[in-house]
């Protein structure tokens, strides 16, 4: 739903409480600032009217030494165009300190143009009732916890955010900012979103449906150092054939044991891990405008153009060239 008219900012109400984690709420204020300042360099008024809300006005503790003053009370009467709640290390304190936030988000879910958490804030929707019967992410730290205590909704815990009808909710901490330059993109368009992200020096601004884990952060969560080495050599190595064979033998085991190892340590299948890899370094490469795709597909260690394509539409339901205009810095031919 695009927010956006000629008439009036967008109201955005960025809702902390007691606890609250503070990048989350400081990341998506800064894209709605810097759209703000790139509209004004236009020569447009600002397009959002951002406030910090609470359960009642005054100054909020984060898990930080950072306070925000809260300007503006929750009032089922006074409705922001878009609601954003921030997520908490102790969600569960917090839903219990912070039970208004609750039943103002049952009261208002139906009319509120856009409602959006961020991280664990999605414990306060689903708490509501407004997640129920939708698909959302959070944290993948208490992405289990949510779908135990909230069987209703329907929980992606690798998401990096999800959009479903008017609601929307991001995966931990810098996801917000994700969320954020999305939102922006919907409301006033992919130019202003690129700038902005290019202002906060986000390279590329990734899809919803990215993983919430990158095969670098997998490689450096493995506890065994053979199967670290072996995971930074795969990344480095992406243009073999790289087969379970040769990577057992590098790993100095047998193929049984290897297969066994590996996904204990890394969570997921060699292939797919590889596949993941060479899915990210596609990602990497599609920025870089002036290599065509079947070339992107080759230093990426596909076996074709047409492999690559297959993988990105398993795992973000679009086309490298889609990808690429929608995700680089301009668009290009495929």
């Amino acid at each position: 739903m695009k927010l956006s008219s000629a008439s009036a900012a967008i109201t955005v109400d960025i809702i902390v409480y007691p606890g609250f984690k503070a990048v989350e709420a400081i990341g998506p204020m800064s894209v709605f600032e810097y759209a703000n300042l790139h509209l004004q360099r236009r020569g447009k008024a600002s397009g959002y009217d951002v406030r910090v809300a609470s359960c009642t006005v005054g100054p909020v503790r984060s898990d930080t030494l950072m306070s925000l003053d809260a300007t503006k009370a929750l009032s089922t009467l006074s409705l922001p165009d878009n609601a954003i709640i921030v997520g908490a290390r102790h969600i569960q304190a917090a839903l219990i300190d912070s039970a208004a936030i609750i039943d103002w988000v049952a009261a208002v879910a139906p009319r509120i143009k856009r409602l959006t958490s961020l991280c664990s804030g999605a414990f306060f929707l689903a708490a509501a009732g407004a997640l129920n019967g939708r698909r959302a992410t959070t944290h993948w730290g208490v992405a289990e916890r949510l779908q135990a205590d909230y069987p209703a909704v329907q929980v992606d815990a690798d998401a990096i955010f999800v959009r479903a009808d008017h609601v929307w909710t991001s995966a931990g901490v810098t996801a917000g900012i994700d969320l954020a330059l999305a939102l922006v993109e919907e409301d006033f368009g992919r130019e202003l979103a690129l700038e902005v992200a290019t202002e906060m020096v986000v390279f590329l601004k990734r899809p919803g449906g990215q993983s919430q884990f990158s095969a670098h952060l997998l490689s450096e969560r493995t506890t065994r150092p053979n199967i670290r080495e072996l995971q930074n050599w795969i990344l480095e190595n992406l243009q073999e054939k790289l087969s379970v064979t040769q990577l057992a033998q590098k790993a100095m085991m047998s193929e049984r044991h290897f297969t066994r190892v590996f996904q204990q340590e890394v969570g997921v299948s060699t292939q797919e891990f590889i596949e993941r890899c060479r899915f990210e370094g596609a990602t990497t490469l599609l920025a870089e405008l002036t290599l065509s795709l079947k070339t992107v597909a080759a230093r990426a260690g596909f076996t074709d153009e047409a492999h690559m394509r297959r993988v990105f539409q398993k795992k973000l339901g679009i086309t490298p060239k889609l990808y690429r205009e929608r995700f680089a810095t301009t668009g290009v031919d495929g």
